[in-house]
């Protein structure tokens, strides 16, 4: 987790990451100076809404998923991301109760699971990674026979309006596009209204537009007040959704923590595209001011920046010393290329069968 101090030297604000109760040795990266800071304890039974502790499941000679750890906190969308085989599905499998651990510990919502399942698991709901229905019910049907499987229901009208299926309540589900029968699954998850959400990779399937409105119903989950534990292989939507994110490969989590966290520590620096510099001047000035410049064939300079705010810093130089150019871009890093210099394969490729 990322934590702020305002450095008592210089006044300036700094950042550090850490967890809660920890005590580290931290520096101002403008004076210099060093300090010790503890981090707060927080109550864990508070605010976590699930623990997984040295989780492990063997099949014979196969390590499926190898001694991993991770919390989940009350209220945040937690992406579990890897390729097809990685050992995600296998993983929330065994938190969901459906596959027994060959090792390790679980938690949900403070209960220890291994005896003690029945105690949360109607507190708790699920959506499969490959979710069917009754063909011949509406969707209004579906929700309410599946609403009948608990004692404790959600208004099912309160769903509908919410996952914005009023236009459709009286379709036959069978009808429905791939889309909106996902939104269904989505809204199903709801019916006993759960804790914590468990979506094994919602969007699977689906075209650009109708992935981006089941993402639009999975933040509104979080906006609700849910927990989510997300498992997907698409970048994009772990970018887009999570508050927090675990990769995982080949059995093990390599990487975790919020976007920006992960960015920071294993992403490249944001890169400034200076398109048709006309100046043969302006990669010396740039490099005299300590930046890292490279030039290209064809004009274009790239600069490589540390944060955004330092894309004014360098224009103003190119204008101070009259140096025109066509235009500039901006690319940051992304979790493409964090996977990348992890695991040294794109998670697209990794993905194929």
């Amino acid at each position: 987790m990322e934590w702020r101090f305002k450095c008592p030297n210089c006044g300036e604000i700094a950042s550090f990451y850490g967890n809660s109760g920890e005590t580290k040795i931290v520096s101002c990266a403008s004076c210099n100076v060093q300090g010790r800071i503890t981090i707060p304890a927080q109550d864990q039974s508070e605010t976590i809404a699930i623990e997984v502790s040295h989780l492990k499941k063997v099949y014979g000679d196969l390590i499926a998923v190898n001694d991993i750890s991770f919390t989940v906190k009350k209220g945040e969308i937690f992406a579990f991301l890897g390729p097809n085989g990685a050992g995600k599905t296998t993983t929330v499998e065994m938190i969901e109760s459906i596959r027994t651990p060959t090792a390790g510990m679980i938690k949900l919502l403070g209960v220890d699971i291994k005896n003690r399942f029945n105690l949360v698991k109607e507190r708790i709901s699920i959506l499969p990674q490959e979710f069917h229905s009754f063909e011949r019910f509406t969707v209004r049907e579906t929700l309410t026979y599946f609403s009948k499987l608990y004692k404790k229901r959600a208004d099912i009208d309160e769903i509908i309006e919410a996952m914005d299926l009023r236009s459709h309540e009286k379709k036959l589900y069978r009808n429905l596009s791939g889309g909106l029968k996902q939104r269904v699954g989505v809204a199903l998850s709801l019916v006993n209204d759960p804790e914590i959400v468990f979506l094994d990779e919602p969007t699977t399937g689906l075209d650009p537009k109708a992935r981006r409105e089941v993402w639009q119903v999975i933040a509104d989950l979080r906006n609700k007040g849910k927990t989510v534990f997300l498992t997907t292989h698409y970048m994009e939507e772990a970018e887009h959704l999570a508050d927090h994110i675990a990769i995982i490969h080949k059995g093990k989590i390599i990487a975790e923590g919020s976007l920006q966290e992960l960015l920071s520590r294993y992403g490249e620096k944001t890169t400034l595209y200076i398109k048709n510099c006309r100046s043969d001047e302006a990669h010396h000035h740039l490099r005299e001011k300590g930046f890292e410049v490279h030039s290209s064939g064809n004009g274009d300079i790239t600069v490589k920046i540390d944060y955004k705010e330092k894309v004014l810093e360098v224009l103003s130089e190119l204008r101070h010393e009259c140096i025109e150019y066509d235009g500039v871009d901006i690319r940051g890093s992304n979790l493409e290329e964090v996977f990348l210099r992890l695991t040294g394969a794109r998670l697209t490729e990794e993905a194929k069968p």
